[in-house]
């Protein structure tokens, strides 16, 4: 363990334990009132589940440093199969929760499982184990290269069926900037783009024809996302008027921990989709600074990670988490800024939810393995380098 330590990126690891650590503080403190008055939970409830989550998340990542990553070839295929079958069996059994069938409830515990958030990490292990693999073989067969762009669409789709359009929106970003960063022949770019152009079409046909609902009546009015404060009694403008009266309570320096106004039943979802209000309402606009200082931090060293890979795997496993990561800020924070619509993403580290939660931390440490094999592997070729001027002398 002390070998593996001395070689993972530290400053990620400190980051990444100060955004968990905040979220939850704002966890526990923008939950209380929800967890008595909306569901009839102790105070505590939530932070406690929170707290759960979050030391299983980095359990499970000391367990992930030990593993190397080229082992994930012997699973990546299994866990998307596995995935796939959870996102149909969703469609027939999944509990239907803030209009989306999104979630499986496990009997007796009170937990849930949502599948597209395990979905958005193992697409990222199997493209870079996918990709990996291509390059290695010398395969120049452009179709092959689309067999995992394929598979991430029909993840796309079945996630787009619960309706959760907002998941289905990230998978497929995740999957297209890793397609683009995979070194190909630039002959195959115009074949790329029209096979694409055409499975588009195609997709676009099945669904409308389909009669499949992808968007409900209720997620359709979330288009409707600019001037909240004119529309407050419709439930996306009364959502985002709140996190702005939030915001705008919060002013510089914040009204102190614990004391915030809006969440008192103004914010529904205020330990969720609009902690960040709730963090800038309480602790002013200079720590929602911070934040996002820390964001972007934590998604430089994950694209040094990335740069310094001396492999396509590593390189895709830490390119693909910095992506992972980045579409949740931003779709999160522009949802709450009313600069897009609200789609019910997660703020990576902050908001409540258990199966987000193990992804996120999970893709970190998966970037510390990475960063760990780039250093012993920089290492041996430094040593050889060494060995081998001596031996010439």
């Amino acid at each position: 363990m002390k070998k593996i330590f001395s070689k993972i990126d530290k400053p990620l690891l400190i980051v990444t334990i100060l955004l968990c650590s905040i979220g939850l503080i704002m966890v526990f403190s923008s939950s209380t009132i929800t967890a008595i008055l909306r569901y009839n939970f102790s105070s505590t409830h939530f932070f406690i589940r929170q707290l759960i989550f979050f030391l299983i998340s980095f359990i499970g990542g000391l367990i992930i440093l030990y593993i190397p990553t080229q082992w994930y070839k012997k699973f990546s295929w299994l866990s998307i199969v596995g995935v796939i079958v959870l996102l149909v069996l969703l469609l027939f059994y999944g509990k239907v929760t803030n209009h989306a069938q999104s979630w499986f409830y496990i009997p007796g515990t009170g937990f849930a499982i949502q599948p597209s958030e395990f979905a958005k990490s193992f697409i990222i292990i199997f493209m870079a184990t996918s990709y990996n693999s291509f390059i290695k073989k010398g395969i120049n067969n452009v179709y092959v290269y689309l067999i995992p762009l394929s598979i991430a669409g029909i993840l796309g789709v079945l996630i787009l069926m619960q309706p959760d359009f907002g998941s289905a929106m990230i998978l497929c970003a995740i999957a297209f900037c890793i397609f683009i960063s995979v070194p190909m022949k630039k002959s195959h770019l115009p074949k790329i783009m029209l096979i694409l152009g055409i499975g588009a079409v195609i997709l676009g046909m099945g669904l409308l024809y389909s009669g499949a609902e992808i968007l409900n009546s209720e997620q359709m009015k979330r288009f409707n996302f600019q001037k909240p404060c004119q529309r407050y009694k419709e439930d996306t403008g009364y959502q985002v008027c709140n996190g702005y009266i939030a915001i705008n309570n919060g002013g510089f320096t914040g009204v102190g921990i614990g004391n915030s106004t809006q969440k008192y039943m103004y914010l529904p979802e205020s330990h969720t989709d609009f902690i960040f209000p709730v963090l800038v309402e309480e602790l002013g606009l200079v720590t929602g600074i911070l934040v996002l200082v820390l964001y972007a931090i934590l998604l430089y060293r994950l694209l040094k990670i990335a740069k310094e890979s001396y492999n396509l795997r590593n390189s895709i496993l830490a390119y693909g988490t910095f992506w992972f990561i980045t579409f949740h800020i931003i779709i999160n924070l522009c949802g709450v800024l009313a600069i897009m619509p609200l789609t019910g993403v997660p703020l990576p580290f902050l908001s409540y939810g258990g199966s987000s939660t193990l992804n996120f931390v999970g893709m970190i440490f998966v970037c510390e393995r990475v960063c760990y094999e780039n250093r012993e592997t920089k290492y041996r070729l430094e040593v050889r380098k060494l060995t081998g001027n001596m031996n010439k002398s």
